[in-house]
């Protein structure tokens, strides 16, 4: 039986699922399209996730990754986040947790998806590794959620105060069209920018004329208004 996946099955609240719909767009057209939900908040998965995940093995992460409903995807990626992490001397293990979230990243297909376990693998994975594999995300990637994966990696590299690889897969999805990509990359960069401002002002120096805006409203959201409203004039 896998227990992650009855939890949550159990868990599910018909009254969420509207809502939950229509806040992840999953309607004709929109990036969301066909996806379906339990009705389930992620407060509640995490709980079933850290009640379950020491119960589990790749093969019922499999089933639930796989899965079409929205939530049970975001607990297998949740829990295969928690093996990783807490396999720290195994790497061997790692290595197949890695391998397991890059091969299965059909089903990582939502903002949220991505951005709750990315980071806390592919990035830590990455510390002290080549980081190529996040450049091809980005540039190749085959659909916006890998391109976002590519990105929003960084994000572990930035805490350890290593700037550069967002400042350059960031200029690989400078003149990105879609808006989630947009969003992604200028948090990034905001989150640079914390750790080093004079760096993102300088990456932003030549770029910031022609980046999206949505891009540029996000990387200088922590600035000065008066230093806002002059990039933004311009």
């Amino acid at each position: 039986m896998n227990i992650l996946l009855s939890e949550m099955l159990l868990r599910r609240d018909p009254s969420q699922v509207e809502g939950l719909s229509r806040f992840f767009k999953t309607g004709p057209g929109e990036y969301g399209e066909g996806d379906i939900f339990l009705g389930i908040k992620v407060p509640v998965t995490r709980s079933v996730v850290k009640a379950t995940w020491k119960q589990l093995c790749l093969k019922d992460l499999e089933e639930c990754i796989t899965n079409p409903y929205h939530e049970v995807r975001l607990a297998a990626s949740l829990a295969l986040v928690e093996m990783f992490s807490h396999s720290k001397k195994d790497q061997a293990f790692q290595r197949e947790c890695v391998a397991f979230y890059l091969s299965h990243t059909d089903g990582i297909n939502n903002w949220d998806l991505v951005d709750l376990s990315c980071y806390q693998l592919l990035g830590e994975w990455l510390l002290d590794k080549d980081r190529s594999l996040l450049y091809s995300l980005a540039k190749d990637g085959k659909t916006i959620w890998e391109q976002r994966i590519g990105i929003v990696s960084t994000m572990t590299f930035i805490r350890h105060g290593q700037l550069d690889d967002t400042f350059s897969i960031a200029d690989i999805l400078l003149h990105h069209p879609h808006d989630l990509i947009q969003k992604a990359v200028g948090w990034l960069l905001r989150e640079s920018g914390k750790k080093d401002e004079k760096a993102l002002t300088e990456f932003l120096r030549s770029r910031y004329k022609t980046m999206p805006r949505t891009m540029l409203r996000y990387a200088i959201e922590r600035f000065p208004e008066d230093k806002r409203q002059e990039y933004l004039k311009k």
